[in-house]
C-alpha cells in the first residue's frame, strides 16, 4: 500500500496551508475580477458549472445565470478526480444517472448539459476561446484536497482570464467562518429563507458538442461495483423523500440504529444530499411542513412521529456542522486533529492480513462481517454500523486511520468528505474532544441483531446456527460446527483478535495521550474552533 503521504496523489502541509489561506481570504459570495480585458467578439455567456449539485430546483447559480445573459450548463467529468483513492465506481454510476436526470431537466428549460471530459481548467479555455464566457457561476463546494486545489487553479484561471465567478452558498456550510458562535442561528436562518424557484425558460448560449461518456470501469480506479445499486437522479429523490415523509419515517428514530430496520426507517437520502440532486433546504422544508400538518390533523402515531422527525432534523443540522469542520480545516482529511495523537498508529503499512480482513468482512465477528458484507453489497450502512467498523479497525486492529477511512470512502455511495473525514477521525479518537468509544461487537451484535436474523442474511456460512451460537460461534464444538454445517477456521474464520484485551491496550494507550503536556490545551483550541455550542445560538 502507499504510503500516507502520497495515498492521495500529492503532498500534504504545503497544499492544506495555501489552501486554508485562501478560502478564509474569501467572502461568502466572493468574485474573482482579473484585471484584462476581456474582447466581445462573441455574445456575453454565462456558464453554471456544475459540480455536486445536480439539479436545477432551489439552484442560486443557475437562477443567477438566467438573469445575465445566454445559458451554458457545464458538468466536467474529471479522470484525476476518479483515479483517487477515495472514489470508486459505485460513487460514479450514481453520478452518471444524476447527470442523466440533470440534462432531462435542463432540457425542459431550454437548455442543453454540455459534459466534457478533462481537467477542468483546460476545459474551461477551450470554451472561452470558443464562446466567450462573461461569467462562471457554481455553488461552493467542501470536497476533499483535490477538489481544493482544482478550484484554486479555477480561481487563478478566472483571474487571468478577467472573467468574473460568483459562487453561492449550497447549505448551511459558512465559508470564511471565523468563529463557531452564533453558527446554529444562521444554519435556521438559512433552511427557513425561500427557496429559488426554477426559471422557466432560459435564454441558451449556442449549442456546444459533449464528449462522448467515458466507459466507467476505465474512468474508475476503484471499480468494485455493489450488488444493488442505488439510482440517482432528482426523481428518486424526491420519491425518497416523499415515501420517508409519508409513511416510512414514522419508525426513524427506533429503527435507525439497527442494520435490520435501518436500511427501511433511515431517509436513505444521504447520497442525494451529497451530490446535490435534492438541496438541504428543502429536504428540511418538506419536513416543517409534515411536522406542521401532524400538528394540526393528529395521527394515531402522532407521538412517534413528531419523536422521528425531530430526530431527522437534527441529523439535518448535524450534516452541516460537520461539513463546516473541513471547511475551516481541510488538512482534517489528511492531519489528526488532536496533534498529540500523532504517531500513536503507525503511518506506514499497516498489517494486510488484518485490513484485508476487516473490508472483506472476515475478522471472525459475525456482526462485524454482517455489517461489512452488507456495506460492499449495497453501497449503504447505518450510522452506527459505520461508526462500529472504523471503530473495530481503528481500536481492535489498531490501524490508523487513513488506510481503513480510505477504503471505507470507497464503499460509501454516498462518500461526503466533510462527514466521513471527521467521523473516522472521532471513532479513532484523534480527535482529542470526545471519549474514546470502543464498540464490544458482541454486545453490539446481540443488542441490535439478538436473533442474528442481519447476520444469517449476509454471512450464509453461518445461516444453520442457532440465535444461542451466532454471535459468537467460535465457541462450538467440534460435534456442533459439524452438525450445523460451519467449521470454525475452515467454512468461517475464527476471531482475529482478543477483542477484550485489544480494546483494554488501546483505550490504555488513547488515555496515555490524555496525560502529556499540551494536551489539555490543544483540546480547548480545538473546542473553540470547532465546537458545536450545543443550546447556544
Amino acid at each position: 500500500m502507499r504510503s500516507l503521504k502520497t495515498v492521495a496523489g500529492f503532498g500534504l502541509n504545503s497544499d492544506a496551508s495555501r489552501l486554508l489561506n485562501w478560502r478564509f481570504n474569501l467572502s461568502p459570495e466572493f468574485t474573482h475580477v482579473g484585471l484584462n480585458g476581456v474582447s466581445l467578439r462573441n455574445p456575453l455567456m454565462e456558464v453554471v458549472w456544475y459540480k455536486r449539485d445536480l439539479r436545477t430546483f432551489d439552484h442560486a447559480p443557475l437562477v443567477n445565470a438566467a438573469a445575465g445573459g445566454e445559458v451554458l450548463a457545464l458538468y466536467v467529468v474529471e479522470p484525476g478526480y476518479w483515479q483517487l483513492s477515495d472514489t470508486s465506481l459505485r460513487q460514479w454510476l450514481f453520478v452518471e444517472d444524476c447527470l442523466i436526470s440533470l440534462r432531462s431537466e435542463l432540457e425542459r428549460l431550454g437548455l442543453t448539459l454540455t459534459i466534457r471530459i478533462g481537467e477542468t481548467v483546460s476545459v474551461l479555455e477551450a470554451l472561452h476561446n470558443e464562446m466567450n464566457i462573461t461569467q462562471l457561476h457554481s455553488h461552493q463546494e467542501t470536497g476533499n484536497m483535490w477538489t481544493f486545489k482544482r478550484d484554486m487553479a479555477v480561481k487563478n484561471w478566472c483571474k487571468d482570464r478577467g472573467i468574473t465567478w460568483k459562487v453561492e452558498r449550497q447549505h448551511g456550510v459558512i465559508r470564511g467562518l471565523k468563529s463557531r458562535d452564533g453558527w446554529s442561528k444562521r444554519w435556521d436562518e438559512f433552511m427557513s429563507h425561500q427557496k429559488f424557484n426554477t426559471p422557466k425558460l432560459i435564454s441558451s448560449a449556442r449549442v456546444m458538442p459533449s464528449d462522448k461518456m467515458p466507459k466507467a470501469k476505465e474512468l474508475c480506479a476503484n471499480t468494485i461495483v455493489c450488488g444493488d445499486i442505488q439510482p440517482g437522479g432528482r426523481p428518486e429523490g424526491l420519491k425518497l423523500l416523499e415515501s420517508f415523509l409519508s409513511g416510512r419515517g414514522v419508525s426513524y428514530q427506533r429503527g435507525m440504529s439497527s442494520p435490520n430496520t435501518a436500511f427501511d426507517s433511515c431517509s436513505r437520502l444521504s447520497a442525494h444530499l451529497s451530490y446535490g440532486t435534492l438541496s438541504i433546504r428543502e429536504v428540511f422544508q418538506a419536513t416543517v411542513r409534515r411536522v406542521k400538518i401532524l400538528r394540526e390533523c393528529g395521527s394515531a402515531r402522532q407521538g412517534e412521529w413528531l419523536r422521528s422527525l425531530r430526530a431527522f432534523q437534527s441529523r439535518l443540522h448535524w450534516h452541516c456542522h460537520f461539513i463546516q469542520k473541513l471547511e475551516n480545516s481541510p488538512q482534517f482529511e489528511f492531519e489528526n486533529v488532536h496533534a498529540s495523537y500523532i504517531g500513536i498508529r503507525s503511518e506506514s503499512s499497516p498489517r494486510k492480513d488484518h485490513l484485508e480482513a476487516w473490508i472483506n468482512g472476515r475478522t471472525g465477528f459475525p456482526f462485524i462481517d454482517a455489517c461489512m458484507r452488507a456495506l460492499r453489497s449495497n453501497g449503504w450502512i447505518n450510522f452506527r454500523a459505520r461508526a462500529m467498523l472504523q471503530s473495530f479497525a481503528s481500536y481492535h486492529l489498531w490501524i490508523h486511520w487513513r488506510f481503513s477511512g480510505v477504503l471505507l470512502a470507497q464503499l460509501f455511495t454516498d462518500y461526503e468528505p466533510g462527514i466521513h473525514w471527521n467521523q473516522v477521525q472521532m471513532q479513532s479518537g484523534t480527535t482529542g474532544v470526545n471519549l474514546a468509544r470502543i464498540y464490544n461487537p458482541l454486545k453490539q451484535g446481540r443488542d441490535q441483531d439478538p436473533e442474528g436474523k442481519f447476520i444469517k442474511k449476509w454471512i450464509p456460512e453461518l445461516e444453520r446456527l442457532p440465535s444461542e451460537l451466532i454471535h459468537e460461534p467460535w465457541l462450538m464444538t467440534d460435534m456442533e460446527q459439524k452438525l450445523h454445517g460451519c467449521v470454525i477456521g475452515k467454512n468461517y474464520p475464527a476471531p482475529m483478535v482478543d477483542h477484550v484485551q485489544a480494546a483494554k491496550e488501546a483505550r490504555t494507550k488513547i488515555y496515555k495521550v490524555r496525560q502529556t503536556n499540551g494536551w489539555r490545551e490543544n483540546r480547548d483550541a480545538i473546542l473553540e474552533k470547532h465546537g458545536s455550542r450545543k443550546g447556544k445560538s
